[in-house]
């Protein structure tokens, strides 16, 4: 067994084994959960593809298994389903035992804060890495801004999105020391929290966010549908 799929195994297993605690009852939003995680790690799975095929990043083969899906070891796939049903699995509890508090956050806001990011990207266009990322998080802002801006308003995103970053960054903490995962130094700043690339801080924001709101958005969908639909005689 690699390393990389240990990690992602260990990521997985107790938000898995806690999707049956009876105050948060996971399980019951799997449909909304999966949905999301599919939609979503599908496009950070294509990003992924192109991204390294460009060389801004590469896998070290000694920690990873034989097979690879267009240039990607499994374990790379696996990455974009264990750690985000970790983190909707943290929203969920979150949203179990705490009151929603509201922040304030206008789509305005929202508006300035993506296309700043966007701006930011170009003015480091000669950085791959560092252009994607930053254009991506500002297209989350103005997406977010222009369908559910109501979202960003929410002390529970939030404060799970908070919550998640501890241990996102010790996973990747142990990604890149090893390293499983290596940078093309032209690729990015070179600004680095230890090991991590600083644009991994804004990677994991925007994969972490992009599954909370595609979940929350499916999660009020099929409520709504379930409460709309009439009880069995």
């Amino acid at each position: 067994m690699s390393l990389y799929l240990i990690v992602d195994l260990a990521v997985l297993f107790f938000p898995l084994v806690l999707s049956f605690d009876r105050k948060v009852a996971f399980y019951r939003r799997w449909p909304a959960a999966f949905t999301a995680i599919i939609t979503v790690g599908a496009i950070f799975v294509v990003w992924d593809i192109f991204a390294t095929q460009r060389g801004d990043w590469s896998f070290s083969s000694d920690h990873t298994g034989h097979l690879r899906i267009f240039g990607l070891p499994l374990e790379e796939i696996l990455f974009f389903v264990t750690v985000p049903y970790a983190c909707i699995f943290v929203y969920e509890v979150v949203r179990a035992y705490f009151p929603e508090r509201g922040i304030y956050f206008t789509s305005w806001m929202a508006s300035i804060l993506g296309i700043l990011f966007v701006a930011a990207g170009l003015v480091f266009y000669t950085q791959p890495y560092t252009l994607t990322v930053l254009v991506v998080c500002g297209v989350f802002f103005l997406l977010t801004a222009a369908v559910a801006p109501h979202v960003l308003m929410s002390s529970w995103f939030w404060a799970a999105l908070g919550i998640c970053y501890l241990p996102f960054l010790v996973v990747n903490g142990v990604l890149t020391a090893i390293p499983v995962v290596s940078y093309s130094d032209g690729h990015i700043w070179g600004v680095r929290l230890v090991t991590i690339p600083l644009e991994d801080v804004f990677y994991s924001f925007v994969l972490i966010a992009a599954n909370f709101l595609v979940h929350i958005l499916l999660r009020a969908r099929l409520g709504a549908r379930q409460s709309a639909a009439p009880n069995p005689v």
